[in-house]
């Protein structure tokens, strides 16, 4: 789930049987048909005007039949996933559009989720959205698909053998990663495209570059929960649940204005935090 071993191993041209195999996982009941081909796309999205927000994708990729396809894991809820994910369609989605086109040439679009913690009401651990007439359940059209997978729902409700679990299920095993040394065995040899992306994971370990990259985004995400943590012991909001919401609203407003360095700093310093409250006006 470290985002950057993920777009190591999941974002490379010489990799991309490995991501079309868990996309095909995902998105091959609702598409209706089996992606034979990929094409990776840029990850950065260069806003409009200077005023726009700049989106940096996980892994973003074009299919053979047309459809754009961004796939974005997320360790921590920073309680914003539900627009984030709408923002990162719809930029995609309009973005793409090539200028003096007209609306018949917008393409769909699908976002997926991986997500290291709970976001949705449901039970199951995989859950798609789309636009949907309340009362007769009629879809729209297949423009928009926004995919969760929400990792401990599935460690906590799916029992089962692996050689009994579905294709995506074997992919949500890899990602939670809970398993003993002879289930992921067990998990490499029974999907191809599955011990592909374990052999990826040890040529990354190898890459002394890629894996001070990989250590740093682990330290950064340990200085977080250990500021979040900290914060709450020293007592320092009024009460725990208005204290977890204005922090929680403040990281939410730090990271739309593309600010995610000062969170961590707002998180263990106590002055910068209350100056950060006054200038967001909370």
């Amino acid at each position: 789930m470290n985002d950057v071993l993920f777009k190591f191993i999941f974002g490379k041209v010489e990799r991309k049987n490995i991501t079309m195999d868990f996309l095909n996982a995902v998105l091959e009941p609702s598409l209706g048909h089996e992606i034979k081909e990929i094409y990776f796309l840029p990850t950065e999205q260069i806003p409009q005007n200077d005023a726009d927000k700049l989106s940096r994708l996980d892994v973003a990729c074009e299919l053979d039949t047309g459809e754009f396809i961004d796939v974005e894991v997320q360790v921590i809820n920073y309680q914003n996933m539900k627009r984030r994910t709408l923002y990162y369609w719809a930029q995609m989605y309009l973005m793409r559009l090539p200028s003096g086109a007209n609306y018949n040439d917008l393409k769909p679009t699908i976002t997926i989720n991986i997500l290291a913690f709970n976001l949705l009401p449901q039970v199951e651990p995989h859950a798609m959205y789309s636009i949907y007439n309340l009362e007769t359940k009629n879809r729209l059209n297949d423009d928009m698909e926004l995919h969760f997978l929400e990792l401990p729902k599935f460690v906590k409700n799916v029992k089962k053998p692996i050689r009994d679990m579905t294709k995506m299920e074997r992919w949500m095993a890899y990602f939670a990663n809970r398993m003993n040394k002879q289930e992921k065995e067990e998990l490499a040899m029974s999907e191809a495209a599955i011990n592909h992306a374990y052999d990826a994971t040890n040529i990354f370990l190898q890459n002394k570059e890629e894996r001070l990259k990989y250590v740093n985004r682990e330290m950064a995400l340990m200085d977080y929960r250990s500021g979040l943590m900290s914060a709450e012991e020293r007592g320092e909001k009024r009460g725990e649940e208005r204290g977890v919401s204005r922090f929680a609203q403040l990281v939410s407003k730090l990271h739309v204005a593309g600010r995610d360095r000062e969170i961590v700093q707002a998180a263990q310093n106590v002055d910068l935090r209350e100056k950060l409250f006054q200038e967001f006006h909370l």
